[in-house]
């Protein structure tokens, strides 16, 4: 087929495209996978190293074999996009896989830019999700061609059919293109490894073939124009004890060769050239090296430390940078503070403001969706990022590192648009037991909160959707596993800027129980304490003047003694006194520590510790500035 444009305004232009005589590289495919959060995607790689011609028969592959990074592990999610290689037939294919979490989109963003193709997956029984409409607009939005695998097929409720309804639904909604609405679908069990082009378990087959026939049928092959001069662009940043930083990313046409003298073009506009001291491949679960690769090719290279993401390498005589690459902005800040606590310096092996900084710096340099600036605060840095997962990733990161830091509640970010204050909204999605609707509903109002939908999804629960400002969603998370009893699952994700809502500030509803001393905490005294409120800590904890030890049953900060012992007297024997006993203190996780802080606390973090404390730390002082706050 032959397009022809003309421009007037601009003399007679003429183009022309003709996609069947494009000379294409068939022994290749470039695809992501793509998902809500927990449909499977990582399991489903693993099903295609495993059944693929890629690994010998006596190689085992450890469940989550994608995810390499401890905290990946441990929470069962994908948060860094990885690349591998598998071998069917006679093709090559090089898989992608990408966080389901919206606060991770950035990685989805990105990888949209280096693959042809994507494969959708959807679970069988939830059907589309909130995380499942923003990865799939961003594959639409990149051009790319999809394919839809409805998974977990053999999971009890399973239904198929509607839940291939809901994804039409939401193709035509997200405003796919007539090509990209003649999506194939694979019906599949990433877990048992078997597949199917019908809908019915009974007749999936034992083998992930009609997958990789799908992908080889579908995707389109990488155009084979490596007689053009090089364009790569990076796209992902890894690192080889041996050769330092590497640039991983797609060869969009040319080829390149070790010894190559060529350039890289960086985001500022200058240049700079060097030499390819190394390439790798990928394929399986290593990273080979190898001599060259040409247009269409996923691979790694070095020779340079100084390069980042988004930025052109090309030919030195012909250098032309491609579009840099567009992520979406942050959602969401938090100070990171230097730690200056009484207890500062005593758990960290990396607790310098210097050592911070230029750790938060380094972080950028990879997460192409996190920004850093400092304050006015001496020691301060606001970082931003796309939710509060994001951040707090990042802080776990940093102190497994050895790092300390003290954190400032989160807070969203506003933006003007066409002369309007406006701030994020996110689109809510939740699943709870019948029971709970009413409790959920109300909370979900006092934030804000919209309802869109309301549906019964049989077996006693109820799917509910809102419309809420982000900011109403800051501490909710908590909130809401108590009043579901831990049966709810609530699932959000950034839907678009709206004018501010006015004369409304969300926080936490009581106070807090806070130190007056420093020194151990004893059960004498915590036994009085917890009658006031819910205690975070037990005996023998070391505090601080101006620590949060719980959170106070009234809406005031109640200061407390918690290190105060008994007196002994010579009248009474000890023997005889019933043993002292208190209840189990609630301990915070991260997430749950920056979910309670107010707009005067810190939550301080260490590599051994999570505290939450007063920015003032001394009493007298703290009691005059909230008189002069309630004053003001």
């Amino acid at each position: 087929m032959i397009f022809i444009s003309c421009d007037w305004s601009h003399g007679f232009f003429v183009s022309f495209r003709e996609e069947y005589l494009l000379q294409r590289r068939d022994d290749i495919r470039n695809i992501a996978i793509i998902a809500h959060v927990d449909h499977g995607k990582t399991t489903l790689v693993n099903q295609l190293l495993k059944q693929s011609d890629t690994l010998p028969e006596h190689i085992q592959i450890a469940d989550r074999a994608m995810d390499s990074n401890a905290i990946e592990r441990e929470r069962g999610i994908t948060i860094l996009s990885k690349n591998t290689a598998v071998k069917y037939k006679n093709t090559t294919i090089n898989i992608l896989d990408t966080p389901g979490h919206a606060d991770f989109g950035g990685e989805v963003e990105r990888i949209m830019h280096m693959v042809d193709g994507a494969l959708l997956l959807v679970d069988a029984y939830e059907g589309t999700m909130p995380q499942t409409r923003f990865v799939l607009k961003k594959a639409l939005e990149a051009g790319v061609k999809p394919i839809v695998v409805i998974n977990k097929i053999d999971r009890p409720g399973a239904r198929p059919a509607e839940v291939l309804d809901e994804v039409l639904e939401l193709f035509i909604e997200l405003g796919a293109s007539d090509d990209q609405l003649e999506f194939p679908v694979v019906y599949a069990s990433a877990l048992n490894g078997t597949s199917s082009y019908e809908d019915d378990p009974a007749k999936q087959e034992q083998t992930m073939a009609p997958v990789f026939e799908t992908i080889c049928k579908n995707i389109p092959a990488p155009v084979d124009n490596s007689d053009e001069s090089l364009q790569f662009q990076i796209t992902m940043l890894d690192w080889d004890d041996y050769v330092g930083r590497i640039g991983v990313g797609r060869i969009y046409r040319g080829k390149v060769k070790v010894g190559d003298n060529i350039t890289v073009m960086k985001i500022d506009g200058t240049k700079q050239n060097f030499r390819v001291t190394k390439l790798f491949g990928y394929f399986g679960l290593n990273r080979n090296e190898i001599q060259e690769a040409k247009a269409g090719d996923i691979i790694a290279i070095s020779g340079i430390n100084d390069i980042f993401v988004g930025e052109t390498i090309a030919s030195a005589e012909d250098a032309e940078a491609l579009p840099p690459l567009h992520i979406d902005p942050p959602t969401l800040q938090m100070n990171f503070v230097a730690n200056d606590s009484p207890f500062a310096g005593k758990e960290g092996t990396q607790v310098t403001p210097k050592k911070l900084e230029d750790r938060l710096i380094k972080q950028t340099r990879t997460d192409v969706s996190l920004k850093v600036e400092s304050t006015d605060q001496i020691n301060s840095w606001t970082v931003s990022g796309r939710g509060e997962l994001h951040l707090s990733i990042l802080v776990e990161e940093l102190r497994r590192e050895g790092f300390e830091m003290q954190l400032s509640r989160p807070k969203v970010i506003y933006r003007e648009i066409d002369g309007q204050m406006c701030e994020p909204f996110e689109a809510v999605q939740v699943d709870t037991p019948d029971q709970y609707v009413g409790s959920v509903i109300d909370s979900i109002s006092q934030r804000k909160g919209e309802m869109k939908n309301m549906e019964s999804t049989g077996n006693g629960q109820t799917r509910l959707e809102f419309l809420v400002p982000s900011r109403g969603l800051i501490g909710y998370n908590n909130e809401f596993m108590s009043q579901t009893a831990g049966y709810g699952i609530l699932n959000h994700t950034f839907e678009k800027y709206g004018p501010v809502i006015k004369n409304w500030a969300p926080g936490r509803r009581n106070g807090a129980l806070v130190s007056i001393n420093q020194g151990p905490s004893t059960t004498y005294s915590l036994q009085s304490v917890e009658e006031r409120g819910q205690l975070f800590i037990g005996a023998g904890v070391e505090v601080y003047e101006g620590m949060i030890v719980g959170q106070s049953s009234r809406e005031r900060d109640i200061a407390v003694n918690v290190t105060k012992g008994k007196n002994l007297t010579n009248t009474r024997a000890a023997g005889k006194d019933h043993a002292a006993a208190i209840k189990t203190p609630k301990t915070l996780t991260l997430e749950e520590a920056i979910e309670f802080l107010n707009d005067d606390e810190y939550c301080e973090v260490t590599p051994q510790s999570i505290r939450l404390r007063k920015k003032i730390l001394n009493t007298n002082e703290r009691k005059k500035a909230d008189k002069k706050r309630d004053k003001d």
